[in-house]
């Protein structure tokens, strides 16, 4: 699935704006980015996806004034407008600072608006290996899946940037994926595992369709995305064991429990807007 990005690739071709490389963004410095086909959302083709453009803030996020003793536990993204494919921005700052909890915000600012802000709480770290305990229940492992071509179903360069295996008793509306990149998320950068991982999050809302996406049909795209992490997860494979409610009055939600390779790691939420396609 996974697929070049440079003058070769006739969605490259007609988009000059993008940068080309072998990964998700071109760092240009002082905080400004451009990215590549890789990143190209699925709802339109001039836009990001959600997906790496919330890796690219928790990168920022991440490498904002960072203190050991801490770490990220919460980030929620709101999705503030389309998410132009080229160049942006993305700023950083302290909200509220605190000995043993703080809250800091990324902003992505592109074509002079401001398109995706995350806040994130970052919390004290201390040894309660004593009472750690996990509800979430582990999910198959990616040796008892199939691989998935999630293509087929919806366009764009990120799709087709994924790696993806598909659990055993996946239908509408509620399946479990895994989900890995072989394309750095920052050219020539290197990126710790939960800010990759955190990047593929938002693929969430199209694992488990509840309705074929497409002309004549239902979009539903999401608005927000709220990550809970209990654990800080590694390695380079996300599962996502998925669920998908549409209420009746237009608002749906995706509800998400993630995994790493060493089980259950945290839990995703995106609300829905849905409209008739």
């Amino acid at each position: 699935m996974t697929q070049q990005a440079g003058t070769s690739s006739p969605w490259a071709q007609e988009l000059p704006e993008l940068a080309v490389g072998d990964f998700y963004y071109e760092d240009l410095g002082g905080g400004r980015y451009r990215s590549t086909i890789h990143a190209q959302g699925a709802w339109n083709a001039h836009e990001q996806h959600m997906a790496p453009a919330s890796g690219i803030l928790a990168h920022a996020l991440a490498a904002h004034e960072p203190r050991p003793e801490m770490r990220i536990a919460r980030i929620g993204y709101e999705i503030l407008g389309l998410i132009h494919g080229g160049e942006f921005e993305v700023t950083t700052r302290t909200v509220r600072p605190g000995r043993t909890i703080e809250l800091i915000e990324a902003e992505l600012s592109a074509q002079g608006r401001p398109a995706v802000r995350a806040t994130a709480w970052r919390l004290i770290t201390a040894d309660t290996s004593a009472v750690a305990a996990v509800e979430d229940p582990r999910i198959p492992p990616r040796e008892e899946c199939e691989r998935w071509d999630g293509a087929t179903e919806w366009p764009g360069g990120y799709i087709r940037s994924l790696e993806m295996y598909q659990a055993p008793g996946h239908r509408s509306g509620s399946g479990t994926v895994w989900i890995r990149t072989a394309h750095p998320l920052v050219g020539g950068a290197q990126s710790p595992d939960w800010v990759r991982l955190i990047g593929l999050v938002d693929t969430a809302n199209g694992i488990a369709t509840r309705v074929p996406p497409g002309p004549g049909s239902w979009a539903f795209p999401n608005v927000d995305l709220q990550i809970h992490m209990y654990r800080e997860p590694r390695g380079e494979w996300l599962g996502i064991d998925n669920h998908v409610s549409f209420g009746a009055d237009g608002i749906g939600l995706t509800s998400s429990v993630l995994h790493d390779g060493d089980g259950p790691f945290g839990r995703a939420e995106q609300i829905l807007t849905l409209r008739r396609s």
